[in-house]
């Protein structure tokens, strides 16, 4: 993808430990082996609701950090090279620190910030790439639950489209829809790391429209997600900066 004047440019991490513990005095005897409890003796326990991600928008310029407190990196401004403000999927938390998946570091890599030069956002869906089914799916952090699946166009075997955790760094329209990005794109941190010979539109990985929809399904992009324009508005509608996004084979 191009910067700004151009063409527009081409994870949350939940876990949980249960832990038992044993000993102490005998326990009484339960019922026999194959005895049905009680209906009232029966406990439907919901699933816990899934944590949601979080995203931090920049406050101020800061020094990425390699680790917390680590070496400084490269600075990040307030405002992207596409002049949106700069809001980053948060991918770690460690005591005064926030890691990010930022576009200035190699794909796969987090990159540390101080908390206190971010707004810490929710982020109400996250996105998911299946590249095997080409398709992305829309799910709903609160539930769970997936609430869209479309289809897209891959890359083309050359020019694979990288996997990994990633976050939506920028959200770009543009008036016609009939260009190579089509109606409107979701830039992403991640970078295309197989472009093809004499590539000039830069290497930023993004979801984005296109205006040749019987691409989608096939691989056929030189890296980036291809939907339909419909299927883009329907993702701008929903999907903020700093969402989460997960490409996976």
């Amino acid at each position: 993808m191009r910067r700004r004047g151009g063409a527009a440019a081409a994870a949350a991490i939940a876990g949980a430990t249960l832990l038992g513990a044993g000993g102490g005095a005998e326990a009484p005897a339960g019922p026999p082996p194959g005895a049905v409890p009680p209906a009232s003796a029966v406990v439907d326990r919901p699933e816990p609701a899934p944590a949601m991600p979080e995203s931090a928008r920049l406050q101020r310029a800061v020094m990425l950090r390699d680790a917390p407190g680590g070496e400084m990196v490269v600075r990040v401004d307030e405002r992207t090279e596409f002049d949106g403000p700069t809001v980053l999927a948060v991918a770690a938390r460690e005591p005064g620190w926030l890691g990010v998946r930022a576009p200035q570091r190699p794909n796969g890599e987090v990159a540390w910030i101080p908390q206190d030069a971010a707004r810490i956002e929710r982020q109400p869906y996250r996105l998911r790439a299946d590249l095997s089914e080409r398709e992305v799916a829309v799910i709903d952090t609160r539930s769970g639950e997936v609430e869209l699946r479309l289809p897209v166009a891959i890359g083309r075997p050359e020019n694979p489209t990288p996997t990994g955790e990633f976050g939506v760094t920028d959200r770009l329209t543009s008036d016609g829809g009939t260009g190579p990005y089509g109606c409107c794109v979701l830039a992403l941190s991640g970078r295309q790391t197989d472009l093809p010979q004499g590539w000039g539109g830069g290497d930023r990985l993004a979801i984005h429209g296109t205006g040749i929809e019987g691409s989608i399904g096939e691989a056929a992009s030189s890296g980036c997600l291809r939907a339909t324009n419909a299927s883009m508005r329907r993702l701008m509608a929903r999907i903020p900066l700093g969402a989460p996004v997960t490409i996976a084979e």
